[in-house]
């Protein structure tokens, strides 16, 4: 197949979610034998004429990349650039990641006749404390009537949980699929007997994020804090940058030789920091993020899919699906959301006893490449895209 797919506003290649999310699937694809045209942004999108123009294409990891460098907020200004690419490459069917401000790639596939698959990630309709929604309802809900149109000219959609799709589309023409993580480039490089009974040095637990305030940041140094106030010998690395790191940071100051922030990565670098660790923890928080509480835990967890790559047991909230991916006893312990001192007992858990640890992050591993990984992920993408262009 001939596949055109947008990703409007995702830096790629980037360490954001997003931007691994989108790279994963263009190269995914790509490696099961199809042409793959991604249309993503570079990592400094500045509003000027000339994408307006022509992107800038090259070769990335097997697939065609086109950088349209526009803002978000104004990513349906690339409408004709997508028209003139869909045109040029007569794809045989169109995938566009859902946002707010973009749809370019689905109304350009119903504008020619082309299948096209909605990839959903968020919430479409925000609930009434968003200040989004509530600009949009004063206004009419133009915003909302586009979403709901772009569900309605797609030919399939996808999303890690129905919910985050209006009502009155037809659940028939939806998949929810997960995302996934590269159990390859994950992998650990040696047995991981030898990394977890190094005595040389303390047990690593490890976080991996935006620091947004719904991925529990100041929860987990409240948690490590506590854990070295009852005398448990282990370092704490925090991987990334975002709104919460400063806060964070200052929180853990009372026993900074104990802390580590690194800022933010590469992306390749990812696995070799998740390789020296021994837990990692996941401590979403969904009362901070209203659309959570609307509609469920709709994000894939990608952080907690790239630990279980990595061999490690996971401690993340006990709530759904992250409790069907993590099963407590098996590939992780749970945690009462929001409640530090229980998420310190989680941890509590696996440092008490390494040998059950390490037998938990091996089943994660397992368990991530039999039902989790990109290549997973793919494969079950393809058979929809062969389906709906069929």
């Amino acid at each position: 197949m001939r596949i055109l797919y947008l990703a409007s506003g995702i830096p790629v290649p980037g360490s954001l979610g997003g931007s691994t999310h989108a790279h994963q699937v263009a190269r995914g694809l790509a490696l099961r034998g199809h042409t793959v045209h991604l249309v993503a942004t570079s990592q400094q999108p500045r509003l000027h004429l000339a994408p307006l123009v022509r992107p800038v294409s090259q070769r990335l990891d097997g697939f065609h990349l086109h950088h349209l460098d526009l803002p978000r907020a104004v990513s349906l200004l690339t409408v004709w650039p997508v028209v003139r690419l869909l045109q040029a490459i007569q794809p045989d069917v169109v995938m566009e990641r859902y946002y707010n401000f973009a749809g370019a790639g689905i109304w350009a596939a119903h504008r020619a006749a082309v299948p096209s698959l909605l990839e959903v990630n968020a919430l479409i309709v925000d609930p009434p404390v968003i200040f989004k929604r509530r600009l949009d309802d004063a206004l009419g809900q133009p915003m909302r009537r586009w979403a709901v149109q772009q569900c309605h000219w797609a030919s399939h959609l996808i999303t890690p949980l129905q919910s985050t799709i209006p009502p009155d589309v037809p659940r028939s023409k939806i998949t929810e699929l997960p995302w996934g993580a590269d159990v390859t480039a994950f992998a650990r490089p040696e047995p991981i007997e030898h990394t977890t009974q190094n005595t040389d040095n303390p047990p690593i637990v490890i976080f991996a994020g935006s620091f947004r305030a719904w991925h529990g940041a100041r929860d987990l140094v409240h948690a490590a804090l506590l854990l070295l106030h009852q005398g448990y010998s282990c370092r704490f690395v925090f991987l990334g940058d975002g709104p919460e790191r400063d806060q964070a940071q200052r929180l853990a100051a009372p026993r900074a030789d104990a802390f580590h922030f690194t800022g933010m990565l590469p992306y390749t670098e990812v696995p070799a920091w998740l390789h020296r660790a021994s837990i990692g923890v996941a401590p979403f928080r969904t009362a901070a993020h209203p659309a959570l509480g609307a509609a469920g835990f709709f994000w894939s967890p990608l952080k907690v899919f790239e630990y279980m790559a990595a061999s490690l047991p996971v401690v993340t909230a006990d709530l759904p699906p992250l409790n069907t991916i993590i099963r407590d006893g098996q590939e992780g312990t749970l945690f009462h959301e929001g409640d530090h001192r229980n998420l310190a007992t989680a941890i509590a858990r696996l440092l008490e006893n390494p040998v059950a640890a390490m037998q938990m992050g091996q089943q994660a591993r397992e368990r991530v490449v039999a039902h989790y990984s990109w290549q997973r992920h793919c494969a079950e993408l393809e058979q929809i895209l062969l389906r709906i262009s069929a």
